[in-house]
């Protein structure tokens, strides 16, 4: 992996030109092993956001980019994928740089989100943008898929390639204009990918950069000139985008927090879903909005397992993400450290520390934390209720099937769960019966070519699969004499 290497960092990407910021303030990057800046970034203002919103407005409402053939769009975006995998050992520093994700999972993880927008444009080639369907209110009826317009992406900061680079291939396939804005603490990849777009011969104004923080941000949400928000992050600030979409009946796709459960059930090994759990609660030290923090368990199996648990958790090797041999690195911020250890101390109140709930003695500086286990946990305390994002689990006992499907569903999420066992009818039986956006067999299993979002207030709508580019469409039904001559 080489350093990432951003051209115009002291700038916006704005109609098609780098600008610089209106504030002229710069946003440090801060390495959460080290603790230490080694980079920085504009920070955009309500001026900027303004001027990206007029831009992308410009380039929707009169621009070529949602009149052209499917077909010319694709060519276009096939060259942006050539450039991106190009440069993929960029991203991957990027992510472990900023977010502290581990070098050894990092290109993995990054060729796979090229893939998904490889994926993404070989179904944009193979749609029909306009259908023939049956009607008995004209001679020909058509159904067309129009762009929905301009578009806020807006991506969090524990996935900000994959998530944005996704939000960004369906609004292109569709024809939109699209507004990135990236986390604050992880924008190096947005401009990777606004540098792509650029080079591929995007049209100006088609794809925009802004970098901003919370009131920033928020001023994107509410200009007028948005037509869709697609927001990956905290369900309170998805509580605040659906009201503000709401106000003007603006279209928005959300995914949002969880507070996944695995149910064990008793035919499946103590031993393997030790292992399991713990190397699982680790990914990314935790900061995955699918994370299985949840895990129910039999009454009868319950201390076994905490055992268990807790032993695998012993031998998790915590240290600098560039260290081949780490299996747990920092998390990603010193505000997120302190707020899982608000969680840990919480969840002292009301349930067993069994291990971990500090910070490791021999890296006295970054944002490093044990993995944690919490044992006799009640699904009513905070620690099993509200999303920590971090490496902390919670073990709940449970009676039968029926008490364990219970326990799942008593959530305000409903991102994600898992059913430990080998019998797949029970699994599946159980699935149909969790109230979440997605179930897997014996793990964190995800698929990004299927749709992926949430029930309760994990979320609105889905990303993901056909689905996701269909979220980034309008339909229009069209009724005439004739069939024309071309659709």
């Amino acid at each position: 992996m080489t350093d990432p290497q951003i051209r115009h960092p002291d700038r916006l990407f704005i109609g098609g030109a780098w600008v610089p910021a209106h504030s002229g303030r710069m946003i440090d990057q801060v390495n959460p092993n080290t603790e230490e800046v080694f980079a920085a970034v504009a920070e955009a203002d309500e001026a900027d956001m303004d001027a990206a919103v007029a831009a992308a407005r410009t380039a929707f409402d009169h621009g070529p980019w949602p009149r052209m053939a499917p077909a010319d769009r694709v060519a276009v975006m096939r060259r942006m994928s050539a450039i991106l995998h190009a440069r993929v050992g960029e991203v991957a520093r990027a992510w472990t740089l900023q977010m502290g994700g581990l070098a050894s999972f990092a290109g993995m993880m990054q060729a796979g989100s090229n893939m998904t927008f490889d994926n993404i444009i070989t179904m944009a080639e193979g749609f029909a943008f306009v259908e023939q369907r049956p009607t008995v209110g004209a001679a020909v009826g058509l159904v067309a898929y129009e762009p929905v317009g301009v578009v806020a992406a807006i991506a969090p900061w524990n996935g900000p390639y994959g998530i944005m680079l996704n939000k960004v291939a369906y609004a292109l396939a569709a024809g939109c204009a699209v507004i990135m804005k990236p986390s604050p603490e992880t924008p190096l990849e947005a401009y990777i990918i606004a540098e792509a777009a650029e080079a591929a011969g995007v049209p100006a104004g088609i794809v925009n950069l802004v970098t901003g923080h919370r009131e920033a941000s928020d001023h994107l949400v509410c200009n007028p000139g948005i037509d869709k928000v697609s927001f990956t992050g905290s369900t309170v600030a998805g509580k605040r985008i659906a009201s503000v979409c709401g106000e003007r009946i603006a279209r928005c796709t959300l995914e949002l927090g969880g507070k996944s459960a695995a149910i064990v059930l008793d035919d499946f090994p103590i031993e393997a879903a030790a292992k399991l759990f713990a190397g699982t609660i680790t990914l990314m030290s935790g900061q995955v909005c699918a994370m299985l923090s949840r895990v129910l368990v039999s009454r009868a199996r319950h201390d076994e397992l905490a055992a268990a648990i807790a032993a695998e958790m012993a031998k998790t090797v915590i240290g600098h993400s560039d260290d081949p041999a780490t299996q747990l690195g920092p998390v990603a911020m010193k505000r997120q450290l302190e707020r899982i250890e608000m969680y840990i101390a919480e969840g002292q109140k009301t349930a067993t520390l069994v291990c971990g709930g500090k910070r490791p003695a021999h890296l006295p500086k970054g944002y490093f934390i044990e993995p944690t286990l919490f044992a006799n946990v009640d699904n009513a305390s905070r620690i099993a209720q509200e999303e920590i994002f971090g490496p902390v689990l919670a073990l709940i006992p449970y009676d039968d099937e029926e008490d364990a499907i219970r326990i799942a569903n008593d959530s305000n999420f409903g991102l994600n769960g898992s059913v430990l066992t080998g019998d797949a009818d029970a699994a599946y039986r159980i699935a149909r019966q969790l109230r979440t956006g997605a179930v897997g067999q014996n793990g964190l299993r995800m698929d990004f070519g299927l749709p992926f979002g949430g029930f309760k207030q994990s979320g609105l709508g889905r990303e993901g699969g056909l689905e996701g580019l269909l979220g980034y469409t309008e339909l229009k039904t069209i009724l005439i004499d004739g069939m024309p001559s071309v659709l």
